[in-house]
């Protein structure tokens, strides 16, 4: 059994590193939202999904759509799902694994349909790198996209509208890339991205919870003049308000326990050596559990811009781009899946997600629960990201585990006899 399970979950990680290799730029791992390499993505997982008998398809907005019938038609669905986007020369695993795990899951069934279908979905676009929008994958599956956002554009101001006829798909469609209305649950599977369980020596935590999200982008705005022949006094520098921004913002963050702010991004013009910055662009990101204690950190930080810009005669302005509840999940399948981990032989452990997930916004309209897998060196958005395969193997143990945990549940509401060997 040892050997199959290596075997398993080699097999997971071969995978996760061949998708690894369809990216924008020759030499690092970056794919963005439909972005030419994930036509080669789709492809492979095209291929793996078909071969295990599944039917696939690619929806409106990009999601590639995996499905596994269940013995009978019109049956409930259960989601597997995660993203197949990257950030900037990112690891093999974020995102990706999910959906190969999903995928895992479903030929470990070796044929044997269950009392319900699964899904396996990954979705195009989860990270925001190219629109700054973040979700716009599992948005779209929740039936929340708008029109704004497809009118979004990107730096070379191709829109996302735009972006999706290129990729050969129909926005028009969105509307019908929501969820089947028999679907009663949302299960991803996603490395920690931090460092708890690596610190605990533990494989596995079951996630109860997803911290809110405020987003941002700020704007100082101030007058490029020569760097050498304007007084001190007399300039208008919008990098010097920025940048004293930036020191303030790590100084907020720290005055509450628990929160994480970041100025990830910052774009500076003109952008010459000898040029006064006359405008300067700047990312936001602030997360908390708790959402009152985020929202009081976002409006210390943009009261301590506006004196920064004051200061310096510059104009401040900021774009708020995502205000994320903080999302529990739910309660049933969050214990229906800590016990599938006991099962599997780990222990039980119970984290809260200081990142955000395709889950937070899956949640708003389906049970969810989420599983996450230790990330060595907690390192993650970077090509040193890793997994353990023995972790891999108790994962997907846990999986099937809660797969026979959900077999009993709907057998015992529908009173039909079910498979429950899944």
């Amino acid at each position: 059994m040892a050997s199959t399970y290596t075997d398993r979950s080699s097999r997971i990680l071969s995978r996760c590193r061949e998708i690894a290799s369809c990216s924008e730029v020759p030499g690092e791992i970056t794919r963005t939202f439909l972005s030419q390499p994930m036509h080669q993505v789709h492809d492979l997982l095209r291929e793996w999904m078909e071969a295990a008998g599944m039917t696939v398809h690619v929806d409106s907005i990009g999601n590639l759509r995996g499905l596994w019938p269940a013995l009978a038609p019109d049956a409930p669905r259960l989601i597997i799902g995660s993203h197949l986007d990257t950030v900037p020369n990112a690891g093999a695993f974020d995102g990706i694994l999910g959906v190969v795990l999903g995928l895992a899951l479903v030929e470990e069934l070796h044929g044997r349909q269950l009392p319900f279908a699964i899904e396996v979905i990954g979705f195009s676009e989860e990270e925001g790198v190219r629109f700054r929008k973040p979700f716009l994958g599992s948005l779209a599956l929740a039936g929340q996209l708008d029109t704004v956002t497809l009118s979004l554009q990107d730096a070379q101001g191709i829109s996302v509208d735009q972006s999706i006829r290129d990729f050969g798909l129909d926005p028009a469609g969105i509307p019908a890339a929501g969820f089947a209305p028999e679907t009663f649950a949302y299960l991803e599977f996603h490395i920690e991205q931090g460092p708890v369980l690596e610190s605990l020596d533990q494989p596995l935590g079951v996630v109860e919870a997803i911290v809110g999200q405020s987003r941002l982008l700020a704007n100082f705005t101030g007058k490029a003049n020569h760097a050498g022949t304007t007084p001190m006094q007399l300039r208008h520098d919008a990098l010097a308000a920025a940048a004293e921004w930036i020191v303030a913002v790590e100084r907020i963050a720290k005055e509450h326990e628990g929160l994480v702010a970041t100025v990830g991004k910052v774009e500076v013009r003109p952008g010459a050596g000898n040029v006064i910055a006359g405008d300067v662009e700047a990312t936001l990101d602030v997360r908390h559990a708790a959402d009152a204690t985020r929202l009081a950190a976002v409006s210390q930080i943009l009261q301590q811009a506006q004196q920064s810009a004051e200061r310096r005669g510059v104009q401040f302005t900021a774009r708020q781009t995502l205000d994320q509840a903080a999302v529990p999940m739910d309660s049933r399948l969050t214990e229906a899946l800590a016990s599938a981990v006991r099962c599997a032989h780990a222990q039980s452990l119970r984290l809260v997600s200081g990142a955000g997930h395709d889950a937070m916004i899956i949640a708003s309209c389906l049970p969810g629960c989420m599983l996450f897998l230790r990330t060595p060196g907690g390192i993650s958005h970077h090509p040193a990201e890793a997994v353990l395969a023995e972790d891999v193997e108790i994962a997907l143990a846990t999986g099937l585990e809660f797969l026979k945990l959900l077999c009993v549940d709907h057998s015992s509401t529908t009173g039909e006899h079910k498979d429950s060997n899944a």
